[in-house]
């Protein structure tokens, strides 16, 4: 089981309310306002700003203080022109190199994405899509490429938020489970094709 540092603690807190829009793009804010939306203290919360605005999900304005970045009319394709690429491959990397532990974290993913869309929870699903990212940024040999997508899938979340549904998250926990099914079989091809496809839907408008 991961035990996480209280800047990540933190640094989760903080980017669950900007992907769920709580923290809307362009609102700005004080550090200490965060510190307590976080319910962390000021260090980790530092980590925690450092780390979104490296995503470029916050910006960090000199006497003025700290921005929630707008979402750009181009952000969306331009993201899944990328992911569309990259995700593929990385889920190829972890069907072939997860150990145990990992293919039972995912299975327990998969679960729990299935509970969220039984209750219809859109916000739930986002805490669930976040541990699989997480999983399988711990599951890949291949730093590099996870640290290209990790604030790729962030952008993502808050993107696809915007424009959410019921019928949507459906679709998507379908097409997760189908990776991770893949990925639990250590079927390298197949969990590629799959991460295609979820692709490809995320990419519908």
């Amino acid at each position: 089981m991961t035990v996480h540092s209280q800047a990540h603690l933190a640094y989760l807190a903080l980017e669950r309310l900007i992907v769920t829009l709580k923290l809307p793009p362009g609102m700005l804010l004080t550090e200490r306002q965060l510190i307590e939306l976080a319910g962390h203290g000021r260090t980790p919360v530092r980590e925690a700003i450092q780390k979104l605005a490296w995503q470029e999900l916050m910006e960090v304005l000199p006497r003025v203080g700290l921005q929630i970045t707008t979402i750009k009319p181009e952000d969306r394709l331009h993201l899944m022109q990328t992911r569309l690429m990259l995700e593929p491959l990385a889920a190829a990397l972890v069907a072939e190199h997860a150990d145990t532990d990992a293919r039972r974290a995912m299975g327990e993913c998969a679960a729990e994405m299935r509970q969220c869309a039984s209750a219809d929870d859109l916000e739930r699903f986002l805490v669930a899509d976040k541990a699989f990212d997480e999983l399988m940024e711990e599951a890949c040999p291949n730093r590099f490429l996870t640290a290209s997508l990790a604030p790729l899938q962030t952008h993502a979340r808050r993107i696809w938020f915007a424009g959410a549904s019921v019928e949507r998250m459906r679709g998507s926990v379908e097409r997760h489970v189908a990776v991770i099914d893949a990925i639990m079989l250590a079927d390298a091809e197949g969990a590629a094709a799959a991460m295609s496809s979820l692709m490809t839907y995320l990419a519908q408008d």
